[in-house]
């Protein structure tokens, strides 16, 4: 899919996604390696934007499975359509056991999951399994399988192995840990927050209209409050959405009464407010 480094970040940077050195250099390894990719890092840094862009890079299909508590194998690999199977028995009651079975277990009544519809089909494909960390530990062997050969056994049908590989990224918070057998199998890649320089271009992609010195205040204060001890600290989407709302609001300078007016837009919890409101000296930034 790339050619280079440069071109990894030139092609990301068209769909709206500047990315540093490390993360240009990471997809393009994935790229070239063949290897699924393991991006931890706090909410709101790009994690599943990345994936996003790839997959528009590529004209690719996007397939992402959203884990959470109690995803199971029917909700990530694949699952039968017992409603249909019922009706073909129903209609078939004049036939064998042997006669209805081979039937009702075919593709026909197959409901592919994301991590099947993932490796089936020759057209390209970016398969995300976002949030990995938010599911149980059994979810990560469905997954071993897949990430090792990009196949999977249905018992019904056989093995089902991908004739085109997707490019496969997995996100996490790092909530938990996972385990190192999952880990074995992907390129790493921690993404933080960015630097200064790279929020503010980043603001300046998403919201050209701001006014560029009132961006550079807007990065710095952000800056402060990530410094702080908060329960949630602000991530570059709310840098983005305090960027919005700025403009919305016509606000000419981040002064003092514009931060209490709006702080709630990148704190998010009231203690936090709080804290912020008594500590962040604005002169200081």
């Amino acid at each position: 899919m790339f050619a280079s480094v440069d071109d990894v970040t030139a092609r990301l940077a068209g769909t709206g996604y500047l990315a540093s050195p490390a993360v240009a250099t990471t997809v393009f390894l994935a790229d070239r390696l063949g290897k699924p990719l393991l991006v931890e890092g706090p909410a709101g840094v790009g994690k599943t934007e990345l994936a996003k862009a790839v997959a528009a890079i590529g004209g690719a299909r996007l397939i992402r499975l959203q884990c959470y508590e109690g995803v199971d194998e029917s909700r990530a690999l694949y699952e039968w359509n017992h409603a249909k199977q019922l009706l073909r028995i129903t209609a078939g009651r004049d036939e064998t056991w042997d006669q209805t079975r081979t039937d009702i277990f075919s593709e026909e009544f197959l409901l592919a999951r994301p991590l099947l519809a993932a490796i089936r089909g020759d057209e390209p494909k970016v398969l995300l399994v976002d949030e990995m960390d938010k599911a149980d530990v059994e979810v990560e062997g469905l997954l071993l399988e897949v990430l090792s050969d990009f196949q999977v056994t249905v018992p019904e049908l056989g093995t089902i192995t991908a004739t085109r590989r997707p490019f496969t990224v997995l996100t996490s918070n790092a909530s938990r840990e996972l385990s190192e057998a999952l880990r074995r199998r992907c390129l790493f890649l921690h993404i933080g927050f960015p630097e200064e320089e790279l929020e503010r271009r980043i603001v300046a992609l998403k919201v050209p209209e701001l006014d560029a010195v009132l961006a550079e205040s807007l990065v710095r204060v952000v800056g402060a409050l990530r410094a702080m001890d908060l329960r949630k600290v602000p991530s570059v989407a709310e840098t983005v959405d305090w960027a919005r709302t700025l403009l919305a609001l016509g606000a000419d300078r981040l002064d003092e009464e514009v931060v209490r007016q709006s702080l709630g837009v990148v704190l998010k919890h009231q203690e936090d407010v709080e804290r912020a409101t008594a500590k962040l000296d604005l002169d200081a930034v």
